[in-house]
């Protein structure tokens, strides 16, 4: 968990040393809205503040909305019109409309829950914060229940349309095999993105510390990487070595995983090398039809750096709509 902008650990913290705290969540979003479902603003009684709601717009109205609502432990629902051009001056490109959900603690979101929800995140414990947004009543739930989730990685509504369900989750993963000159525009890419990125290459000289600073380097074979990364379902892997004796041991556990995202480089015939390749060695037709490959959407790319925007453009299209 990101322990920078950690907002439910701040309120918490703030609570204890007995101010009055609150914890602001962003419940759904029309238009551009800069910031969304599930991001969240910690609240203390000085006005001090951790996190983000609206990336700036907003954040000084739901502080006094906050300090009103620590005062009678009632739970809120604001509702904010971002225009174009207040948006514009705090740099962004256009407005939109956000609604918040504002809990005090000790109030409506009770001191136990909020203790319990930090100390899973502090052991990168995936669990689902429930509000019902009519009664305020909070609690949460296990991760084995919010798999779908977590696989999209999307906070939002329950089919009851009251029930406002949080993700708080570990990063998403990006396992990329072969040391490329792609890999070294991605990785930075994807760390940007929210990623925490493992590069799997047995050869040193090409995964090393100099081509990959501040990179997770393994130098085992890849199936023996990938079984010990054991992708889940929000993990995504791409192949990028161009060498069947690296890719094809990789694409065997990927594909037998429940990674979101599957992609390997090559060219249309390269791929059907591929395909014979996987065939042969008795992988179904339904595994190998989620590889993307050519890898990354058709945007014309031709550079490395371009090649990389292609790669993590697919990824973010299959982790948010399901397709690449």
């Amino acid at each position: 968990m990101d322990s920078i902008d950690d907002a439910p650990a701040a309120a918490l913290a703030w609570h204890r040393a007995g101010k009055g705290a609150a914890l602001a969540t962003v419940i759904e979003t029309w238009g551009s809205a800069p910031r969304p479902r599930g991001s969240q603003l910690a609240i203390s009684e000085d006005a001090q503040i951790v996190g983000s709601v609206s990336g700036g717009c907003v954040e000084g109205a739901v502080v006094a909305e906050a300090l009103d609502a620590m005062g009678d432990g009632a739970h809120r629902i604001l509702e904010y019109g971002v225009s174009d051009d207040e948006a514009f001056a705090v740099g962004l490109a256009c407005g939109g409309t956000i609604r918040i959900l504002l809990e005090p603690v000790g109030g409506t979101l009770p001191e136990d829950v909020l203790a319990e929800l930090v100390s899973r995140r502090s052991k990168s414990e995936a669990v689902g914060q429930a509000v019902n947004i009519r009664t305020g009543a909070t609690s949460l739930i296990a991760s084995d229940a919010i798999q779908d989730r977590l696989r999209h990685d999307r906070s939002g509504f329950e089919a009851d349309g009251e029930t406002f369900v949080t993700l708080h989750a570990t990063p998403l993963r990006l396992a990329v095999v072969g040391g490329a000159h792609i890999a070294q525009a991605l990785i930075p890419m994807a760390r940007l993105a929210g990623y925490a990125v493992t590069l799997i290459d047995p050869r040193e000289a090409f995964a090393a510390p100099e081509r990959f600073p501040d990179t997770v380097l393994v130098h085992d074979w890849p199936d023996e990487a990938m079984k010990a990364l054991a992708p889940d379902a929000r993990t995504a892997i791409v192949l990028l070595s161009h060498d069947p004796k690296l890719d094809d041991p990789a694409l065997g556990v990927a594909l037998a995983s429940d990674a979101f995202y599957v992609g390997a480089l090559g060219s249309t015939r390269t791929h059907a090398k591929r395909i014979a390749r996987l065939q042969a060695a008795g992988v179904s037709d339904a595994d190998i039809t989620r590889i993307d490959a050519p890898i990354g959407l058709d945007i014309g790319a031709k550079t490395p750096g371009e090649i990389a925007v292609a790669v993590l453009a697919a990824m973010t299209l299959t982790l948010r709509r399901g397709a690449a």
